[in-house]
């Protein structure tokens, strides 16, 4: 409400939405201007949407939790559709609406049930629907023996940890402001981790790395050690803006430092995939030179956000969700839509009996099938290469 300007925000996609408010906060742009845009993208989407071309003719009615309980929508909408604060009918009890309309459609029927005749109606159809038959997919893990082998191979490869030592040491300190999430990392000059950092932004970038390295500082204090720092540089979507809020000593293109991370792990990296917040990135690598790259800039259902999304909804942290696919025995077949649709196909598998083990790792494979066929549009997987590398937050999950 106290905002200033408005900014254009894409309002098609959540997660495209989130990389456009991302951008805007790497500019600085104020937290007020930025809510009020997301408002407007709101109402653009939705009154573009509905109206197909056709005229909207006031008295409105505004109903749903949203527009009750936030005056900010309600006004971009006002303002979106030009019309007087009169002709709008905001009802006392707007929120209740659908249900009020669900209860007077057998207001004067006769038919009618107990309570206790509905909870063994929903018993009985849950029971029914247990014995869902199998998808089709094949479980990510056939046992848990499978599971641990699976473990132990991929951490092999992991970089070195020294940790702070009393005195001085040099230093070279990267920082990765991404769109979700920042990482801190300081090495010595074998390369060694003396610390590392990662946390949400929570909309605040600059608050993050400062939190971070404050937290260095303290690491510092407690074992007596002192930094020379010989070198600092920032990537990701606040490269700049952390560049400059904190005198970094450069700043470096999120690819390349992708590329330099997955050469130091293996020398003969063909293939980098990194599955991020808001995006995903593949890297084709050739003879130590990066002849190819792709971002997927047409459907979020293969990010971060989409997984914490469903994970979220469904009552679990992005741990506790990539941990239950890992349980799945029947994967269910989601496809690769994007997440607003994908939240239907999960509901419908749900009815059918579906555990959340299945949805979660139905939904790994759809990442999968995002990233192959959507992303890359791969007929013939061998380009990978024979070393691929996976990064993000997602892949560690």
């Amino acid at each position: 409400m106290n905002a200033k300007q408005v900014y254009p925000i894409a309002s098609r996609c959540g997660v495209f939405c989130k990389t456009d408010i991302q951008n805007l906060i790497a500019k600085n742009v104020s937290r007020e201007n930025i809510a009020a845009s997301i408002f407007r993208a709101v109402a653009v989407q939705t009154v573009v949407t509905l109206a197909h071309g056709c005229d909207i003719t006031t008295p409105v009615l505004f109903c749903g939790g949203p527009l009750t309980f936030i005056p900010a929508l309600r006004k971009a909408f006002i303002d979106y559709l030009s019309f007087d604060e009169q002709e709008i009918i905001l009802p006392a009890n707007g929120t209740l609406l659908p249900a009020l309309g669900a209860a007077l459609f057998h207001i004067e029927g006769e038919d009618y049930y107990k309570l206790s005749h509905l909870i063994d109606k929903i018993d009985t159809t849950l029971n029914c629907a247990g014995n869902l038959t199998a998808t089709g997919l094949n479980p990510i893990f056939t046992s848990s023996e499978e599971y641990e082998i699976w473990k132990e191979r991929i951490s092999r490869h992991k970089m070195m940890s020294s940790g702070l030592k009393a005195g001085k040491q040099d230093v070279f300190i990267g920082i990765d402001s991404g769109s979700t999430t920042t990482k801190i990392v300081v090495l010595d000059g074998d390369s060694r981790v003396l610390y590392s950092y990662y946390n949400m932004n929570g909309g605040n970038p600059i608050k993050a790395v400062e939190d971070g390295l404050n937290r260095l500082g303290e690491e510092c204090l407690k074992q007596g050690a002192v930094l020379d720092i010989k070198g600092s540089c920032s990537t990701g979507y606040g490269e700049d803006l952390i560049k400059s809020a904190f005198q970094l000593h450069s700043g470096i293109i999120e690819t390349i430092a992708h590329y330099m991370a997955a050469h130091y792990l293996n020398k003969n990296v063909s293939f980098i995939l990194d599955i991020g917040g808001q995006d995903m990135k593949a890297i084709f690598v050739n003879n130590g030179v990066i002849d190819r790259m792709e971002i997927n800039e047409a459907c979020s259902s293969g990010c971060g956000s989409f997984l914490e999304t469903f994970a979220k909804s469904l009552g679990y942290s992005a741990q506790e969700f990539s941990l239950a696919a890992c349980r799945s025995e029947a994967p269910c077949d989601l496809g690769t839509r994007c997440t607003v649709f994908m939240n239907s196909k999960v509901k419908q598998v749900l009815r059918e009996g579906a555990t959340i083990n299945d949805i979660a790792a139905g939904l790994a494979y759809s990442v999968v099938k995002n990233c192959l066929y959507k992303v890359l549009k791969l007929k013939d997987i061998s380009v990978l290469g024979n070393d691929i590398v996976v990064q993000g937050g997602d892949h560690a999950q």
